[in-house]
């Protein structure tokens, strides 16, 4: 057995991360059992690949891998009643409660720490959604939203009047939705009427990146000039974001953080943007450090990818809170009487429900009581699904719909179809080598940012178009893409590439610097600066509108950026997108991938790829293994 885990390992299929663990789990058992080798190197490769555990049942009785090339030898994986039997006769796998390397949880195989993670983030969502304030104004609170959500139509903002009378009214609230469907100003009127409620709160606003932090700040300032409430609410809401790393306070090459458990977090209100970008591990540090008498507010989308590290930790979040057969948005609880959505207020009252484990009783400050409801985590769930940036003639739109809803003739259908102008599809035949119609597009989207003079109009040109990639590496992925782009941008003469930096590159940091501010994600442009001898500096935009200039050798770690990864885009938008699909198909290819990189767009979408690819990306769904969405569950369904 470990002959053949070796020689998958040999084929790039599991690691030598996943044969070391397999073969020190056997001996720290004191045997070879083949069930525990297999188990043990299954449990690592699909950690690695972003499930938080195993599913022993899904492979049970199947050979590993599912579809092997010619020649390679397979796992057989045991019956499952066997296979949890073999396990559980081995000191190194445990059940829940013990503390082993290896924990068996019904049907799934976890690494010690990710079964923690999953049942420390568990209990802290089932505690808090559990949870309703009584220190809120209602007679405040529904002055403010008559207020702040003065739409010409009442029914266009329903949903984000909920999510806002939500976030007021619980510890817990997610807001879920699209681009343009108005998240962060939707967060921007929550601060408002919290603030109207007490006015000294402290309140943290946050993200999984830096890039995504100073968009949410920016997103938010934008906000400001045309919220409806008094300047000194305005002048309340902070002027600061954080990364969730320096929010918890990093600690050089430690996994832990200064703050935590013991060490809480001084806010009332603690708001994630982006988060689908937070994975399990950083989610549950993240949630154990905010006060259990703090609000606690994420925003995302759900459909979009989900984290690169393990967990896809706010889909399961929706997908546990889902309405069944109730369905719609949820009605959220007001003691005025039913809510938008005709359900009857929740009732509140001591006693009601039971606070499990050390979230006792005891842990409830005096603003808060249990909500006598069957549906705590799913009333605590908002989603938002009106689109105010793609009317219903906009085909991206229609193509993003499509995409998220796995109908890949559908999109195909949408993106040839001359009704819809802003989306088009160009095809590219397996063995043909890079077209010239796409060439011609690349370097004609990238050409007018060159011909700009101030550093500003450059950088605000250059958000006007980009082009997303899958894959970094092979004749469509990024490197190669950035390579050839500045080829031609240099035939033509408009870049002059002789040397490391160049009138003209655009770049990406890649790593975070505090101290210049400067975050993994952030793009700026090396220009010739007039007010500085004509010296070449690296341009970048500031929050408020503004331009910061840098010595290039001063600059953390970046790369050119001509394409980007759809991965690294995340929490970006431009004005056009060309999205580029790698040919044959890849494993990173997936629906969410394919959404992703379109709503990535405010204008048009040009697609340019095999369409057996195209659609099999989009019937591929990011399938992640894990316990969380069960272990939610429980108080959805009680």
């Amino acid at each position: 057995m470990l002959t053949t885990i070796e020689h998958l390992r040999d084929l790039g299929i599991f690691s030598d991360l996943d044969v070391h663990f397999a073969k020190f789990m056997a001996t720290l058992s004191e045997g070879a059992n083949e069930a525990l080798l297999i188990g043990a190197a299954l449990a690592s490769h699909f950690t690695t690949l972003g499930s938080s555990c195993v599913d022993l049942e899904a492979l049970a009785e199947q050979s590993f891998p599912p579809q092997p090339e010619p020649g390679t030898d397979t796992l057989p994986c045991p019956n499952l009643s066997h296979w949890r039997d073999s396990l559980l006769n081995c000191r190194v796998v445990g059940q829940p409660g013990n503390y082993t390397p290896l924990i068996l949880d019904k049907h799934r195989l976890y690494l010690y720490r990710y079964w923690d993670y999953e049942q420390q983030l568990a209990a802290q969502i089932r505690a808090r959604c559990r949870l309703q304030r009584r220190d809120v104004n209602h007679d405040t609170l529904e002055e403010g939203l008559s207020r702040l959500f003065l739409e010409k139509s009442a029914q266009d903002n329903v949903s984000q009047k909920i999510a806002a009378r939500t976030a007021v009214l619980r510890n817990f609230c997610i807001i879920s939705g699209g681009p343009g469907t108005g998240k962060t100003s939707t967060v921007a009127k929550i601060l408002a009427l919290l603030l109207e409620q007490k006015p000294n709160l402290n309140i943290a606003l946050a993200a999984p990146t830096g890039k995504a932090a100073v968009r949410l700040l920016e997103a938010i300032t934008q906000t400001l000039h045309d919220l409806n409430c008094a300047p000194s609410i305005k002048a309340a809401i902070p002027t600061e974001t954080y990364t969730i790393h320096r929010l918890l306070g990093s600690r050089p090459n430690s996994p832990y953080f200064r703050s935590h458990a013991g060490n809480l977090l001084p806010y009332d209100v603690v708001v994630v943007d982006e988060a689908s970008m937070v994975d399990l591990a950083l989610m549950t540090k993240l949630a154990q450090a905010i006060p259990k008498s703090a609000r606690w507010i994420l925003l995302g989308d759900k459909d979009q990818l989900a984290s690169v590290e393990a967990g896809t930790v706010l889909g399961d979040i929706c997908e546990a809170g889902k309405k069944g057969e109730r369905g719609g948005v949820n009605g959220v609880p007001t003691e005025k009487g039913p809510t938008e959505t005709g359900q009857e207020p929740i009732k509140i009252g001591k006693g009601q429900d039971k606070i499990e484990e050390d979230h006792s009783q005891s842990a409830i400050s005096d603003n808060q009581l249990p909500i006598a409801n069957d549906q705590p985590l799913q009333d605590s769930i908002v989603l938002l699904d009106k689109s105010y940036r793609f009317g219903e003639d906009s085909g991206i739109g229609a193509l993003a719909l499509a995409v998220k809803q796995g109908q890949s003739e559908e999109a195909l259908r949408i993106l040839k179809s001359e009704n819809y102008p802003d989306v088009n599809w160009h095809p590219i035949s397996p063995l043909e080598r890079m077209p010239t119609g796409l060439i011609d597009q690349m370097v004609a989207g990238f050409s007018r940012y060159l011909v700009t003079p101030q550093p500003e109009k450059v950088l605000q040109t250059y958000q006007q178009f980009r082009i997303l990639a899958a894959i970094r590496r092979g004749p469509y992925g990024v490197e190669a893409l950035n390579r050839r782009i500045e080829q031609e941008l240099s035939k033509t003469g408009r870049i002059r590439t002789n040397a490391r930096w160049y009138h003209g590159r655009p770049i990406m940091i890649t790593r975070n610097d505090y101290r210049l501010q400067l975050f993994n994600g952030d793009i700026g442009i090396i220009l010739r600066n007039p007010a500085n001898n004509n010296e070449l500096q690296a341009f970048f935009p500031d929050k408020d509108g503004q331009v910061r200039a840098f010595w290039p050798n001063r600059l953390p770690e970046h790369e050119t950026v001509y394409a980007m990864t759809i991965h690294k885009s995340q929490g970006s938008e431009f004005e056009n997108v060309l999205i580029l699909l790698p040919n044959p198909i890849s494993p990173v290819l997936s629906r969410e991938l394919i959404y992703t990189g379109m709503t990535r767009a405010k204008q048009s979408v040009s697609v340019w790829g095999n369409e057996q690819v195209f659609k099999q990306a989009i019937l591929q769904k990011i399938s992640r293994s894990s316990g969380l969405r069960e272990q939610l569950s429980v108080i959805s369904n009680q």
